[in-house]
This record gives structure tokens, sequence and C-alpha cells, in this order.
């Protein structure tokens, strides 16, 4: 502790003297700043270059150097836009992100007052070294972890870092051990950096600072954890990889092939090149990306903040989900739910205050501070319809550690004086020196009120001026009654667990207060409570086998440490499931990291937290995390609908590419026809696909299986039986038009029509569901898109210009309204199929 300080022997707390200004700056240069290292913000070009990383982007930008390169110019720029694009969505998401991460960001404590040498004085929190004794009030953040030398008793809000709202009380040491290394939560002679002085006045000597501190050492476990991959990240690297080598491999083979039966090498690497544009999906990163980025916009707009995209949905898969009570069940504030006055009660809320109750709730009051800041003396001043006047007061009598009670005198109307104390009940027991059958009872009072999740504090009353000036005095006062507090529950949670329940995911409680007000919290929201609540302790004792099987029927856990929380989803994970975490503490921040989803409460969570989660809650609510597994699902079952639709369609444009090589008759398509289409797919996929509103009875299903993939064989074989209905409608129409002596022209301009045309209704099949409304209005987008191609298309075929530049001739219109028919009932085949099979279920 600072140059003068720093023997670890024990040393009494008055021995300590403030350091020089000189030997504090000697300090400084040793110790290092007393702050946090804050992550550096990502500029957009970092965001980019790590976009380009991903396996999607990259294909993207290898398929477009590679078409450039062969001189495919349409398609090369095409791909290139499409990879600007996409990236371009992706930066903008994450630079909004990390701008709405950088405005969330707050120090704790700014600047402190510090005793030097030179007198007192007001200096930048960041310049407070080991071994500064710095003054800490109500009101006031510790900026440091230390040792409380002199002073009030003080009552202190450790909820940062050990996630609950109840004020811990702190008397001044009178050893200080440099050594000694409490918990939070426990009532030792020690403050922590970041922690909030709710009652008192007091000076405490700085031990540790910066990333020494217990906050910094909490930080400094998250660089050890990496987050991982994403199910959805490792599926899409499995999907291109797959695709990319069965598209290379498929047109080296057939150039291989053309080169060996016509001798024409230059017409064969054409012919590959062409066949590897109509093949390659380069669709799906595209649609990826859309997809991810234009979820974290609508996520946003809820007020939840996706830090990265992809993790959006994961979530949506997650069985498991793991949250802090303080602050994310309740509201982490107190409030006065039940008073007891003799054989009196009272529960503020469920009935107006009997007049037996006023008495209890007066003197409580005049034992409170006039201006608050502790949140149990805030819960009774706004019971209080007109609160005693602070000017009567003539005394106050901080908390003592022989007292631990706060004692107030106040002068009446008639000048005679009355004495107000509020404290723990065993404290005031002492103040009212009470029998033991008295004892007993409010003993037994006590636990019961404790059994519900209540902190209990005690009031008493003294009538006449006090036997001492300078203490409250013992003997003299009379128990008024007990006052019990409760942090409550959000008014959305029990709805938003329910909802959670019937989705197939897991509520588990993972708290530092007592079971009995875990598990009292955990009944009220919902949360599966038969089982008990596993402890800390009971945790510590058991093997990483034990608790493996303890946490599938536990859902829980009280008294638990940061490095528990760690241990609980890391063994969650171990048994299989998708894990989510929420918290808003410091101590949270680890097994924030460590789950599969780490959401964090924007508005009360710390950095910590904040830059440990993947997701932030703008809003605190717990409904929005459900809310977001409702998009995560959401997107899925859409992104697979567009993914097996690309499918579908590269499979009719790749068969009608191969098929007039195959019996060596003139090409029905070029690269520009196959830009064209494209162009029509990839709004359809982004806009359409995207936008498509979840089904009704999707949060009423279980999370899909970890193990499932988004897009295995059975969504590629779903992929290709649609594209190959298709294929064989549209080659029926190619050779009977080739048959009938229609022109090449004519041919080709029907066969594209009916692609085109067989593209829409195959789309509107895939992405609408079972008994879908022809013009239901959520299908906006999709009749917008239809309406736009249909008269680019009529431009296409009967405008001259554009016609001559698509090889077209002009189609009879009896023959076009057969090709029309035909690729309606193609590409819509599957929907009518999946309505009648949907009304035979029912």
């Amino acid at each position: 502790m600072g140059l003068r300080a720093s023997r670890p022997e024990p040393r009494p707390a008055s021995d300590f003297a403030p350091l020089s200004d000189r030997e504090a700056a000697a300090c400084l240069a040793h110790f290092g700043a007393n702050e946090l290292e804050q992550p550096a913000q990502r500029s957009w070009l970092l965001i980019a270059f790590a976009a380009l990383r991903e396996p999607m982007f990259a294909l993207l930008i290898v398929a477009a150097l590679l078409y450039l390169a062969l001189g495919d110019i349409h398609e090369g720029l095409l791909l290139t836009a499409g990879a600007f694009l996409s990236i371009g969505l992706v930066v903008a998401q994450e630079t909004r992100n990390e701008n709405a991460l950088a405005a969330l960001r707050s120090l704790a404590a700014p600047s402190a007052r510090v005793l030097r040498a030179e007198g007192e004085r007001r200096i930048p929190a960041r310049e407070i070294v080991p071994g500064d004794i710095v003054l800490v009030g109500e009101g006031e953040r510790a900026p440091a972890d230390g040792a409380l030398l002199r002073g009030d008793v003080l009552s202190v809000d450790e909820s940062a870092l050990t996630g609950e709202s109840a004020p811990v009380w702190k008397a001044p040491a009178t050893l200080v051990d440099p050594l000694v290394d409490p918990e939070p939560g426990e009532e030792a002679p020690f403050l922590f950096a970041g922690t909030l002085v709710t009652l008192g006045q007091g000076a405490m000597l700085a031990t540790r600072t910066g990333r020494a501190t217990r906050l910094g050492r909490i930080g400094r476990s998250l660089e050890s954890i990496e987050p991982e991959e994403t199910p959805l990240q490792k599926s899409t690297g499995r999907v291109v990889a797959i695709f990319g080598a069965l598209g290379i491999g498929f047109c080296l083979l057939v150039a291989l092939a053309y080169g060996l039966a016509f001798g024409d090498w230059i017409q064969a690497g054409l012919t590959g090149i062409t066949l590897a544009i109509s093949l390659t999906p380069e669709e799906f990163p595209m649609v990826l990306a859309v997809f991810l980025a234009l979820g974290s916009y609508r996520l946003a707009r809820r007020n939840v903040l996706a830090r990265r995209s992809a993790v959006i949905e994961t979530l949506g898969a997650t069985d498991v989900l793991c949250v802090d009570k303080t602050g994310t069940l309740t509201q982490n504030r107190m409030e006065a739910a039940f008073f007891l006055r003799g054989a009196d009660m009272w529960r503020p809320g469920e009935a107006a205050m009997p007049d037996e109750i006023a008495p209890l709730l007066d003197a409580a009051l005049r034992a409170s501070a006039a201006d608050p800041s502790d949140p149990m003396d805030r819960a009774l001043h706004r019971l209080a319809s007109d609160p005693p006047a602070s000017a009567a007061i003539t005394r106050s009598f901080p908390l003592r550690p022989e007292t631990l009670a706060f004692v107030q005198t106040w002068r009446a109307a008639d000048e005679g004086l009355a004495s107000f104390a509020k404290g723990a009940p065993e404290a005031i027991a002492g103040l009212c020196r009470l029998d033991a059958d008295a004892l007993r009872l409010l003993t037994a009072e006590v636990a019961t009120m404790a059994a519900h999740g209540l902190r209990v504090l005690a009031v008493a009353t003294h009538q006449g001026p006090l036997p001492r000036e300078d203490a409250p005095g013992s003997g003299v006062f009379a128990l008024d009654g007990l006052v019990g507090f409760l942090d409550p529950l959000r008014e959305d949670v029990p709805e938003a667990v329910a909802l959670a329940a019937r989705a197939g995911i897991h509520v588990v409680m993972i708290t530092g207060d007592y079971p009995a007000t875990a598990l009292a919290i955990a009944r009220q929201a919902g949360i599966e409570a038969q089982a008990g609540a596993l402890s800390g302790a009971d945790i510590a004792a058991l093997d990483e086998a034990a608790l493996d099987e303890a946490v599938e029927t536990t859902r829980v856990f009280a008294r638990i440490r940061p490095e528990q929380k760690l241990a609980l989803v890391e063994a969650f994970k171990r048994n299989g499931h998708i894990v989510a975490m929420t918290g808003d503490g410091v101590n949270d921040g680890p097994a924030l990291r460590a789950a599969h989803v780490g959401v964090a409460m924007g508005q009360r969570g710390t950095d910590v937290a904040r830059e440990a989660a993947s997701i932030v809650l703008l809003d605190d609510r717990f409904a929005s995390i459900v809310a977001g597994v409702r998009s995560g699902r959401r997107i899925f079952a859409n992104l697979r609908k567009a993914l097996i639709f690309v499918t579908a369609i590269h499979v009719p444009i790749a068969g009608l590419a191969l098929t007039p090589i195959l019996f060596l008759l003139p090409p029905v398509f070029y690269p520009v026809h196959v830009v064209a289409l494209e162009l029509i797919i990839d709004p359809i996929c982004a806009l359409v696909f995207e936008g498509e509103p979840a089904e009704r009875h999707m949060m009423e299903e279980p999370p899909r299986s970890p193990a499932e993939p988004l897009f295995g064989l059975r969504q590629i074989g779903a992929g290709f039986l649609d594209g190959a209905v298709l294929l064989a409608a549209l080659l029926c129409v190619y050779f009977v038009s080739m048959r009938a002596g229609e022109s090449e022209g004519e041919t080709r301009a029907l066969v594209f029509v009916g692609l085109v045309i067989g593209n829409l209704s195959m789309a509107f099949a895939s992405a609408a569901g079972p008994g879908t409304a022809l013009f239901d209005k959520r299908r906006v987008a999709f009749w917008i898109i239809a309406t736009i191609t249909t008269l680019a298309l009529a431009l296409i075929v009967y405008l001259p210009a554009v016609a001559e530049l698509f090889r077209f001739a002009t189609p009879e219109p009896k023959a076009l309204a057969y090709v029309v028919a035909t690729a309606l009932v193609a590409g819509g085949w599957s929907g009518v199929y999946k309505a009648v099979r949907r009304r035979r279920g029912r």
C-alpha cells in the first residue's frame, strides 16, 4: 500500500497517515492508473476485415474475382456488387452496435475525494493509488478496493459484484491486514470498487486499484474465455464447402467431357464457366448476411442489441435459459412488503393500511433519512402520503458497531422529545432489552418472514430525552414491530417464463441470494422449484459428473459465487444443451462469455457484463429475451425456406444450361439470362422469405436439436425435388416448342418466361405457411416483387431492343398462356401438397 504502507503485517487503523502528492505520484508510476482496460472500439475497416474472414463472404469475393479474370464481366460485376452490398450491411449493423455500446459505457467513479498530506482534495479516480485515504459518503461509489478505517457503519450496495440488492453493513476496522481478501457480500470492514455507499460517511484506505481490484480480476478472467462459433456459423461453413466442392467438381467434369468429345477446349472452358454460374448458389452467403443483418435491425427496434448477429439464430435454439435474480427477474429495488405490529399485520397493495399499523410506519419513517439513498428508506418514503418534516429532527445517531441501528431524535409540537430506532432485529432487541420469551417470539417471526424471501428490519421508540447525549442508550426503547422488504418481481416475468416453458425452454435461476429468498421468487415467477435449491456450498462438494447430473433436475441455485456460475454454464453445455445466460453484474461476466448466448442488461448492467455478452437488452426486460427467442426461431425457419428455394431454383437453371449440350441442341441460356434471373432471386430471398412472419404455434414447440443442421440432406432433397418438377415442366416446354418448329428465339423466350413465373410461384409456395390466403396482407413484399418482375418480364419479351439483347423472339399468346399455366402448377405444387396434408392432419 503506497511506498510507505507496503508491509504485509496487520496494522492498527489509526496508524495510517495520508500520502503526500509526491509519494502518490511515485505510486501511480509504479502501480499504474486506477482504471480497467477498455476494449478499443472497432473501426468500420476492422469490422469489414472481420466479415471478409467469414466463409460466406470469402466465397463471394473469390467467385467474383474468378469470373472477372475469365472475362465474364456481367457475372463478375454482379457478384462484386453483391459482395460489397452484403459486407456493407454487416459493417453498418456492427458499427451501429459498437456506437450504441460506447454510449452505454460510463465510468463508475469519475472523481473521488482523498486526504493527502497537503490536505483534502478531489482528484480523478484514475489517479488513486494504493495507500491513499479516500473519503466516501452516502450516494458515492468506492473508486478502489480498500479497508474502512474510520467513520460510521456504512450501508453499502454491492449488487454490481454479488447480484443482490440488499445493502451490506460495513463497520470500521480496528486492524488492517493488506493480505486479507474478503468476499463481496460479507459484513467485513472492506469496500470494493464500483460498490455504492447508501448510508453513512467514512474514510477508506485504498489497498488495490485498477486491474488488481475485485472488479478488475473478474474482468481479467474473461480474457481466457473464447466465444464459440455459433451453430449457424458451423452449419454455414459446411454447406458452403459441400456446394463449392460439388459445383467445381461437376463443372470440371463437364468441361473435360465436352473437350474430349468435340475437341474445342476453349468452348469447353466457356461451357464449364456457364454451368458454374448456373450451379453455384452464390445467393447462400448473401441470404445469410441479409437475414442476420435485417434480423438484428428488427431486434434493435425492440430494444435488443445484437453485438454478433449470428447469435440471434442461436438464441432460437436455446433450451436452457440461466437468469440472475436481481435486476433480471426482479426490479433491483426494495419495497416494503409486510408490516407486523403485535397481532396486527398488513401487506401493502392488498388493502388500505389499518389504523393499528400507522404508528409502525410513522416510527420507521422517523428512523429514516429525510432525503434517503438507502433502498429500504426509499421504500418507506414511497408508502408515506405525507412524510414527517425533517426540520423537527434534533439529533441523529449513525450506525455504530456496538448498535447496528439508526436512531433519530425528534422534537414534537409540544416541545417534547422522542427517539426512533430502525435496524437489524437483533440490534433493536438489544436496545429494547427483550426478555427471553419476547426474544424467542421475535426470532420466530423474523425467521418466518425470511422464509418468504423478505429482508426484515425492526423498529423501536423511546418517549422523552435519551439517558445519554452521546449514545442511543440500551433498555429504554420499546419495540414497535417489524417491517419486511422485498425486491419485487418484474410484472412481465411470470408471463414470459410461462411462454418460455411452453416453448420447451428450461428457465434456471442462478443467484447469490439465500435459498429461501431464491425459492420464494422462483415460485412467484413460475420457475420449477419442486427440487428445492442447490447452494454454492453443495456445488463445491460435487465433482464434475455429479454436478452434470444435478443440473438436469435442479432449477434454482442460491448463494452462488461468480466462478460457480461459470461452472454451472459449463455443466449444462457438457450435457448437450444450448445455453443462454442473462446477467447485469460484474460477477456475471465469465458466465456470459462462456454461454452460447450471453445476454446483458443495458440500463443496469455493468460495462464488464455488456462487453462479455453477445446480446444487450437496452430496456432490461426479461420479456425481451423471449421475444429474441421467437425472432431466432423465425429467422431459422425462414432461412431454411430460403436456402431450399435457392437450391430448388438452381436445379432448372443448371438443367436447362446442361441439357442442350447433352443433346447437341442450341443453348437455351447465356450469362445475361442467368444474371437477370439472379436479379429476381436475390430480392425474393432477401425480402419475401426474410419478412415472412413467425408461424402461429412456433413458440409452443420444443427447441430444435443442437445436432439438427440448418441445411442437411433432407432440405437438399426437398430443394432438388421442387426444382426437378419445375425442370421437367420446362424441358417439356423446350422440346415441344422445338418439335413444333418454333424458332430458337421463341423457344428461349417461352422457357425464360416459364422459369421466371415458376420462380415466383415456387417462392410463394415455399415461403407462405400452409393455409395462407393468396392475398394475405402480410405478403405485400411478395406481390410488390411479383408485380415489378412481371412488368420487367413483359418489357424484356415485347420491347424489341431488350428482346434482341436477350436473343428473344415474340412468342404466340396462346403458347405463352400455356407456359404460364404450366409454370404456376409446376412451381406451386408443393404449397398445395402442404395445404392438403395440413387439412388431412386436422
